[in-house]
């Protein structure tokens, strides 16, 4: 499930849903209880103003655990981890969203105001690493069609052992002014 983060003053203040592309769901107490998203920032470069966009997701060993404690309380069974990661997301009790086990992947800026200024992509990349938000440890930075071509079929290769599921291969201009 895509997400939009904004801090302020290094606070996490709101975070949302994509929505629409326009308009998103505010779940800022459901995205608290996520361990892996920081409340707050700390470090030399931390922005006024800073959108962390990413994805909340549930790991596969999470999922079978969820559906196994479904199954264990003759609950309904989710269908698929996505469709769990988004409900679970939503719900009106954030003590429901906690225990289950949510993590998130930080894939880019948004607004940014103060902070240093980027041309690539793999920039902005290393700074949300500097303040602690995980990324996809996947991420690779590479050369021309042969190196698409390349790791597309190095990720194909490892698709079914990766901790968590994958639609396919993300490709992004690593020049920003490209983008």
């Amino acid at each position: 499930l895509a997400i939009s983060l904004t801090y302020e003053n290094g606070l996490l203040t709101r975070g949302a849903t994509r929505g629409d592309g326009f308009t998103g769901e505010d779940v800022t107490a459901n995205l608290r209880t996520i361990k892996s998203i920081p409340l707050s920032l700390q470090g030399p470069h931390v922005p006024a103003l800073l959108e962390v966009r990413g994805e909340v997701l549930m790991q596969k060993a999470d999922f079978a655990r969820l559906n196994q404690e479904q199954r264990a309380r003759a609950e309904k069974e989710f269908a698929n981890p996505r469709n769990a990661a988004a409900g679970s997301l939503r719900q009106l009790d954030s003590k429901i969203t906690a225990r289950r086990r949510l993590t998130f992947f930080a894939y880019g800026l948004g607004v940014m105001e103060g902070g240093p200024v980027f041309t690539r992509h793999a920039e902005a990349m290393d700074l949300l690493a500097a303040l602690h938000f995980p990324l996809c440890p996947e991420r690779k930075v590479v050369q021309g069609v042969s190196g698409l071509l390349e790791y597309y079929r190095a990720i194909g290769d490892r698709r079914e052992n990766l901790p968590y599921e994958i639609d396919g291969v993300v490709y992004k201009l690593n020049a920003r002014a490209q983008q």
